[in-house]
């Protein structure tokens, strides 16, 4: 099956030998990259008069990946949709590369280089893997594209697929497709929102490693899970949730080891 000429072109141009990612490597001066990439401050979420998330704060380093933990009904997708713009935020102040985002649609923000996976992957369903790669690189601006040869690299899987509608690829597949478009845009925080949710064991050890080598290439990640054998194999750091309120923060191995935060929030 021959490219669309628009593919063609966009391949051509990434051709290159393998190299060392650069993800989450965007422009910047010194005094931005050692500033935090992501400062929270009483974020509070609402729909209508039902607040889901109450004086919200957590911060994350550069280089960081830290997992947001918590039952169903704890307020973690609310948090990262206001984070990533998609939902207004009632109060609070948002920090994202040391400038002020509390205000900014979702468009802005990526943009400004966050980049969601969310739940239900919001894929296109007619176009091919290639294709929705392709379109997740519009996301680059002010950054270089990502490059489909790293994609393929990181998920062969995908590489065997390039010409296979999105809509007819498995649950494991659609979620790989779906990381990949994010990373097309270079960005400098990749958000994950529940990314082993419905997937099969042996799938879930497959994304555990890419996401294991994403963040040894430097990527800042921030990862919404109850799946806790993925959030310690990829975090460093958690905040727990419950109820819409931050319950505990602290490293991912005291977490683990600390009886009383399993049994409250993941039993």
């Amino acid at each position: 099956m021959s490219n669309p000429p628009e593919i063609e072109r966009f391949t051509r141009s990434h051709k290159r030998e393998r190299s060392r990612l650069s993800w989450g490597r965007g422009r910047g001066s010194d005094s931005l990259e050692t500033a935090p990439i992501l400062q929270v401050e009483r974020l509070r979420v609402a729909y209508g008069s039902v607040v889901v998330v109450r004086d919200l704060d957590f911060v994350i380093e550069r280089g960081a990946s830290v997992a947001i933990l918590g039952a169903n009904g704890a307020g973690k997708t609310s948090t990262v949709e206001a984070l990533a713009g998609l939902i207004p935020k009632q109060g609070g102040c948002v920090r994202f590369n040391a400038q002020n985002v509390t205000r900014a649609t979702a468009s802005e923000m990526a943009r400004r280089g966050l980049a969601l996976v969310p739940q239900t992957r919001d894929l296109f369903a007619t176009f091919s893997v290639e294709e929705t790669l392709v379109a997740g690189a519009s996301a680059a601006t002010g950054r270089d594209a990502g490059r489909l040869v790293d994609i393929y690299d990181l998920f062969p899987r995908l590489s065997e697929r390039r010409w296979q509608l999105a809509g007819t690829l498995s649950g494991g597949e659609q979620q790989m497709l779906a990381i990949g478009r994010a990373l097309m845009s270079s960005p400098i925080l990749l958000v994950l929102d529940e990314p082993s949710g419905g997937l099969a064991p042996a799938i879930i050890g497959d994304l555990i490693d890419a996401l294991c080598e994403i963040r040894r290439r430097g990527l800042t990640l921030l990862v919404v899970e109850q799946n806790l054998e993925l959030a310690e194999a990829i975090a460093d750091r958690c905040v727990v949730m419950s109820a819409g309120v931050l319950r505990w923060a602290g490293s991912m191995e005291n977490a683990i080891a600390n009886e009383a935060i399993r049994e409250a929030y993941f039993a």
